[in-house]
């Protein structure tokens, strides 16, 4: 093999690790809208959460027994506030993502500190997986997801 060609697989070697550490500008903007679908959770904005999941969602809320689409989406975050709790605090730790074609899809753990109306705190972790998919100008929203419980090591 020539000098050429083995700095070239040397090059290569070294190379693809440090590309695959760098999101592409989809993953980031998904990423972005992650942060911005937990922000509506915090603040109970339920209208504008409602604009991030596409009509044909399909997907699977750790709260629901079956599968749901968009008419149930929100069906989570009602049984908090129904009985007078509202989200203090979430952390997102970020998991993975991939931009294989069109859409993205992501995945994280999502530490959260509800506060009760008695003013008790209750914290707890979830893993999530969302799939976003391109809308006509540039928007993005949530075809397909799922939440689960951590295992018992909590991760």
């Amino acid at each position: 093999m020539n000098r050429r060609a083995c700095l070239a697989i040397v090059a290569a070697l070294f190379t693809s690790p440090l590309l695959a550490g760098h999101p592409s500008a989809d993953e980031r903007a998904v990423w972005s809208l992650e942060d911005t679908y937990w922000q509506y959770v915090q603040t109970n904005d339920l209208e504008h959460y409602r604009t991030l999941w596409h009509n044909d969602f399909l997907g699977w809320p750790l709260t629901n027994p079956e599968p749901v689409r968009k008419e149930h989406i929100t069906d989570w975050i009602t049984a908090h506030t129904s009985h007078g709790e509202t989200l203090r605090s979430c952390e997102l730790e970020r998991l993975a993502a991939q931009a294989p074609s069109n859409y993205v899809t992501v995945a994280y753990r999502t530490r959260m500190t509800w506060i009760g109306k008695d003013g008790t705190d209750k914290s707890g972790t979830i893993r999530v997986v969302h799939t976003w998919l391109p809308q006509a100008g540039g928007k993005r929203q949530i075809i397909s997801g799922m939440a689960a419980s951590p295992d018992a090591q909590g991760h």
